[in-house]
């Protein structure tokens, strides 16, 4: 069943002063070098915030340009663009006059408050790396996407995104707001210290939020599948379809599918915006779970001779740039544990190893190889998110496993477990994409969840050895990112989940946008969510609200609800 409710958000930009604008404005928003503010109407323009669709120096914004009107789906483009009287540095300055220029954009930089009909709903000091230092040196507009079609990695649709999961989602309900926006400088020495307000606009905002049919609504029924024995227990259908109704009126975005396996048996099998049985999913990081499965079968079938040999052993590593001792010593384990010890956080868009960095180039083995240490004269195993070291695994998959990664996963894992459907992406050398992006049906992934809940067996045949699925999903590292106990396996998360007065140990594999497979410990259940809400704020955060508060809730429960 394909679900494709239609979401119709308008916003009204009020710009009084900027419609009487009809001759081009004069200042180049976009400069690289900081110049006074001339013209009468640039100076009536300072310190506000304007709107438009498209990104543009501001001399060439012709009035017609400028919003005045903006209907929000994932089509459409909404950019602010904020007049200062003075580079953001000068800000800083005045706020802490003992500092560089350097000094203060490193310590520095720009606090934004959200107000919905004159309440404070969101307040958020920027990242200290969001921007650039010589833009905040030199630039006296700033501009920047709230939403774009493009899905850019911009801090502006972050910290929208953020705002709306932090109250803006509730204090928009359905009808006309005013939104206020404010722009301060604030700096982060002993304490913090905030300035005055810099820019401000508002923008008025008509909401008309979608209506679920009931057909939207409705629990889904499970065709017969030759895959999977259909579940007959039973579960609480109110909850289930309140989330699907959740899910149709866009309080959960992006999501394609949920599978529920209990006990072995097909419990909940659900698809949404357009997606079906058929469909093959982008699950993004997802993809690292399946390259620590095929490590775990090559080091059973000897073609590797352990998760503790080193990258030394695969690769001249003096011929790589920043070649140290330490880099000698990398293990393949440490690397499936992000605890490699190489200057890559994908976390941290300053980061060298930052997997952005990775991808324009034309070999990402070699990118990562040629990576400094952290720390280069301390071992370390701090945990860090690093991308880039999957694919290097993947490499080493492909140079020892018989035929390459890609035909021997297609071999020992995809056709034991009867998948016949999937598509891998690549890296520039055509070695199948460790790092992210293996495309299967909804039921598949969940066979590939249910396979390690089985402990590596599917059938009469062990597919992963017992003891590697044991290693991979227990809790080898703490999370450094995380303060309440997270911990990370071979290339799987691991935590706990609050559900109501109950605590479940879980260990998944999760990517990018909201995509997961959950594998419980302790009570029999797998889990999986597809979604598309890549690069969005609320993709992670929604999925643990769902499994939460509807889903365990709804098929732990004996009573098999009203509908």
């Amino acid at each position: 069943m394909k679900r494709t409710p239609f979401v119709a958000i308008k916003i009204l930009v009020s710009l009084g002063l900027l419609c009487a604008v009809t001759h081009n404005l004069t200042a180049d928003a976009l400069a690289t070098k900081s110049e006074p503010i001339h013209t009468d109407v640039q100076q009536k323009l300072s310190g506000k915030i304007i709107f438009s669709n498209t990104p543009k120096a501001i001399n060439v914004y012709q009035a017609a340009e400028l919003i005045q009107g903006f209907e929000l789906n994932s089509s459409k483009n909404l950019y602010f663009n904020a007049v200062l009287d003075q580079p953001l540095t000068a800000y800083l300055q005045e706020l802490a006059p003992e500092l560089s220029a350097e000094e203060a954009n490193k310590i520095g930089n720009y606090q934004f408050t959200f107000s919905v009909d004159g309440s404070l709903v969101y307040t958020e000091n920027l990242n200290l790396a969001a921007g650039l230092s010589a833009e905040k040196s030199s630039h006296k507009v700033l501009t920047k996407p709230l939403f774009s079609e493009a899905n850019e990695d911009s801090w502006g649709r972050f910290l929208w995104m953020r705002f709306m999961h932090f109250g803006g989602e509730q204090a928009m309900t359905e009808g006309v707001h005013i939104l206020k926006i404010e722009i301060r400088p604030y700096v982060k020495t002993a304490d913090i210290k905030i300035g005055k307000i810099i820019a401000a606009g508002e923008i008025s905002v008509q909401v008309v939020r979608p209506k679920a049919t009931e057909q939207q609504i409705a629990i889904q029924p499970i065709q017969a599948s030759h895959d999977w024995v259909i579940s007959k227990d039973s579960y609480n259908k109110d909850l289930i379809r309140a989330m699907n109704k959740k899910i149709a009126e866009k309080d959960f975005k992006d999501i394609s599918s949920v599978v529920v396996i209990k006990e072995g048996a097909l419990l909940l099998e659900e698809y949404f915006n357009g997606s079906e049985r058929a469909s093959l999913h982008d699950p993004r990081s997802v993809g690292k779970s399946f390259a620590s499965t095929m490590l775990g079968i090559a080091i059973h079938e000897g073609f590797i001779q352990s998760e503790k040999q080193t990258l030394s052993e695969f690769y001249p590593l003096k011929n790589y740039q920043n070649y140290s001792a330490q880099k000698a010593n990398v293990s393949l384990k440490d690397l499936m544990t992000m605890t490699s010890g190489f200057a890559g956080d994908d976390s941290d868009s300053a980061s060298a190893g930052n997997e952005e960095n990775m991808y324009p180039t034309s070999d990402w083995v070699k990118f990562t190889l040629d990576l400094p240490m952290q720390n280069p004269t301390t071992p370390a195993k701090e945990w860090s998110y690093f991308t880039a070291g999957v694919v290097v695994l993947g490499d080493v998959l492909q140079k020892t496993v018989p035929q390459g990664l890609e035909a021997y996963a297609g071999k020992k894992l995809f056709a034991p477990l009867g998948i016949t459907e999937y598509q891998w992406q690549y890296t520039p050398q055509k070695v199948a994409n460790t790092a992210g992006g293996i495309r299967l049906r909804a039921l598949d992934f969940a066979k590939y969840g249910q396979l390690y809940k089985n402990g590596g067996s599917w059938g009469t045949q062990q597919i992963i050895p017992a003891d590697w699925v044991k290693a991979s999903l227990a809790k080898q590292v703490a999370r450094t990112e995380q303060k309440d106990g997270g911990h990370y396996g071979y290339l799987f998360w691991n935590d706990t989940i609050q559900s109501g007065q109950q605590s479940y140990e879980v260990a998944y594999a999760s990517g990018n946008g909201g995509n997961k497979i959950f594998i419980f410990k302790d009570i029999p259940l797998v889990i999986v969510i597809t979604a598309t809400a890549y690069n969005k704020a609320y993709g992670h955060p929604q999925v643990a609200q769902m499994i939460s508060d509807y889903i365990l809730p709804a098929v732990l429960t004996q009573t098999s609800g009203g509908g």
